[in-house]
């Protein structure tokens, strides 16, 4: 493949990443203004405790989206590892997203409901960049090349073993 042609796939495959990364955060966003607004519209929370468990509700739903449809792909082999990433990460996205929030809120006095959601607009925002970057490169990491080349051949060569009724590639026994 000349480098043109693999430039073209590597931006095609970043350009579904960012799509499917957008749907999922496009629903998290949805998620995060509908609870923050029911949360200040039911209780007498301050706005950034109220900004913090809305964020906290999109987090949970956006990790449901981005494991099982946007990064469903990557590596899945340390979920642990992942899960843990993900949380600190997510936990630095909601301190710049909530701190945009706090400094327009307290620090200029900008605390209109107009207000508070169009700075937690433009924190979502600011947060999500950090978040995209943080989450594909840290989090839900591409398997390296060679091994995902070598997990395809190794279940082709077996499953073409199983067919023409020689024994798997893998040296194993097929059951009698």
């Amino acid at each position: 493949m000349t480098d043109r042609g693999a430039l073209r796939v590597r931006l095609d495959q970043l350009t579904r990443e960012v799509a499917k990364f957008g749907a999922v955060g496009a629903v998290g966003t949805l998620v995060n203004f509908a609870v923050f607004n029911l949360v200040r519209h039911v209780t007498d929370l301050q706005v950034v405790r109220a900004s913090v468990i809305a964020t906290v509700v999109a987090i949970c739903f956006n990790y449901v989206g981005f494991r099982y449809f946007t990064y469903r792909d990557r590596d899945k082999s340390g979920r642990t590892k992942e899960l843990t990433l993900f949380l600190l990460f997510s936990v630095v996205g909601l301190v710049i997203e909530n701190g945009v929030l706090y400094v327009a809120t307290y620090g200029f006095d900008w605390d209109s409901k107009l207000q508070t959601n169009v700075f937690k607009f433009v924190g979502m925002g600011i947060a999500t960049l950090f978040r995209f970057w943080s989450y594909r490169t840290w989090v839900f990491r591409a398997l390296p090349a060679r091994a995902a080349v070598a997990d395809a051949e190794s279940f082709l060569e077996g499953a073409q073993g199983a067919d023409d009724g020689r024994e798997p590639a893998s040296g194993g026994r097929r059951p009698a």
